[in-house]
């Protein structure tokens, strides 16, 4: 059987931690970030781990 390929839009967005979790960098960043709350902008920062159900979807497209 062939070798799983990775979805490379997938490895652009999602990262993968040492326990296997999935992380993923947080929406609503990308613009109109001077109309949002520094208390909001700064919630925003970092990445998010995602919920089981997500990861257990998005597991097979990084192997």
């Amino acid at each position: 059987m062939p070798k799983q390929k990775t979805k490379k839009s997938a490895a652009k967005r999602l990262k993968r931690t040492a326990t296997g979790k999935i992380m993923a960098k947080r929406a609503g960043t990308g613009h109109l970030m001077s109309n949002k709350s520094s208390k909001r902008k700064r919630n925003l920062r970092g990445c998010g781990v995602l919920s089981d159900v997500e990861a257990r979807r998005m597991r097979h497209l990084i192997p």
